[in-house]
């Protein structure tokens, strides 16, 4: 599969940054531009997140609204009222990550065909573990070297750069971290639903991908967790990894984290999402 034109502007600085606890901290930047090209490919991937364009025309017929409208209306999440643009920065955030297991990690990522379009209210960020990833070791699904990777993304893309320890306007690394500890718990869950959905659709390869991860007892495989903050240049500093710790995770000594950082995010998040819509 050919990468996304998108992912050329993501970039390992090659910066490794310590947590308290002395666990590193990948440093990567999102080195985005005013590329045309790149920003309209980019739009429709990131679009067909929440309604493939061979689906788009059947749903807007119902309430008689433009491709454009019906986008903006009806499935993204509001730029202006409350959630809205948290909703907008945190699902924006999940998508990237998801970029970067599926195109940089080589992982295969079938959440995300789902786990958007299926919201029932467009202002909420949807429930369950954030970006979950499959890789098979050969196609028997059986191969306890197959891995299951479970990610939480936590974006703060306003206000002000951590100053100093245990700071208090930033501590997205932290969140993820703590959620991910969570995850070995509700894996489950996030799991059969994803399944559910795949099995309404009748997508049986999928859900047969789905069930080779749902009993480690039986079908042992191999599981990678990671925590990644995504932040703007504005708000970013060591800080933010430097406050953060991993004690409490059950799974700390493998746990990948990563910070993603990059110029005007906000901006480029609305922008996004805008021409999301223009280009329907």
């Amino acid at each position: 599969m050919t990468n996304p034109l998108h992912i050329s502007f993501l970039h390992n600085s090659g910066t490794v940054l310590q947590t308290s606890d002395g666990k590193n901290v990948e440093v990567w930047e999102l080195r985005h531009t005013n590329n045309n090209t790149v920003l309209t490919a980019w739009a429709k991937h990131f679009r067909e997140h929440y309604c493939s364009d061979s689906e788009i025309d059947s749903m807007r017929n119902g309430p008689r609204l433009s491709r454009k409208n019906y986008l903006l209306n009806i499935k993204f999440p509001d730029r202006q009222q409350a959630p809205g643009p948290s909703v907008r920065s945190g699902d924006f955030g999940e998508i990237l990550v998801s970029d970067f297991l599926e195109f940089i990690l080589n992982y295969e990522v079938l959440s995300r065909r789902t786990r958007y379009s299926n919201k029932t209210n467009r202002n909420e960020s949807t429930k369950g573990s954030d970006v979950i990833g499959f890789r098979f070791a050969d196609q028997t699904y059986t191969n306890p070297a197959d891995e299951l990777a479970i990610f939480e993304a936590k974006a703060k893309f306003t206000g002000e750069a951590v100053k100093s320890e245990n700071g208090t306007i930033s501590t997205r690394l932290q969140d993820a971290i703590d959620d991910s500890g969570k995850d070995r718990l509700r894996i489950a869950e996030s799991l059969n639903a994803m399944k559910q959905r795949f099995f309404d659709k009748g997508m049986t390869d999928e859900v047969f991908k789905i069930e080779r991860f749902e009993s480690e007892a039986d079908n042992p495989y191999r599981t990678a967790y990671g925590a990644v903050a995504l932040v703007c240049n504005s708000n970013y500093s060591n800080a933010i990894a430097g406050d953060a710790n991993t004690g409490s995770h059950p799974n700390n000594t493998t746990l990948r984290l990563i910070i993603i950082k990059g110029a005007d995010m906000m901006n480029l998040v609305h922008n996004l999402y805008q021409r999301a819509a223009d280009e329907a």
